[in-house]
């Protein structure tokens, strides 16, 4: 059974940062796709990161290039993403997916099949 779990998620200021990670049991970790989305009430879930399994390229929203890193250990099954100079409009749930294949149309959600639980980050200004 393949199950995701995030964790990291808080509350923190303007400019400051946070590390969420994504941990994966069950899953064929050595390929296929790993995204970090992220959702606000009332808002469509938006990709914000990706990362092809076991190494290799990685894809960022242009919203967050520069200040998010996406970056995995395959030693622990664990993804992460450093989010640094954090803004308010980065306050959302934020979920990690899998899914097999390559990350092309990564942030296209349904194309996902498996989903954590999701991890609230919250950014005041």
């Amino acid at each position: 059974q393949v199950q995701l779990v995030e964790s990291g998620g808080g509350s923190v200021q303007s400019g400051g940062s946070l590390r969420l990670s994504c941990a994966v049991s069950g899953y064929t970790y050595s390929s296929g796709c790993i995204t970090w989305f992220r959702q606000v009430p009332g808002k469509m879930r938006e990709g914000v990161a990706a990362a092809y399994a076991g190494g290799g390229s990685t894809y960022y929203a242009d919203s967050v290039k520069g200040r998010f890193t996406i970056s995995q250990d395959n030693a622990k099954n664990t993804v992460y993403l450093q989010m640094n100079s954090l803004k308010p409009e980065d306050t959302a749930m934020y979920y990690c997916a899998a899914r097999s294949g390559t990350c092309g149309n990564w942030r296209v959600s349904w194309t996902y099949n498996y989903w954590g639980q999701g991890t609230q980050v919250t950014v005041s200004s």
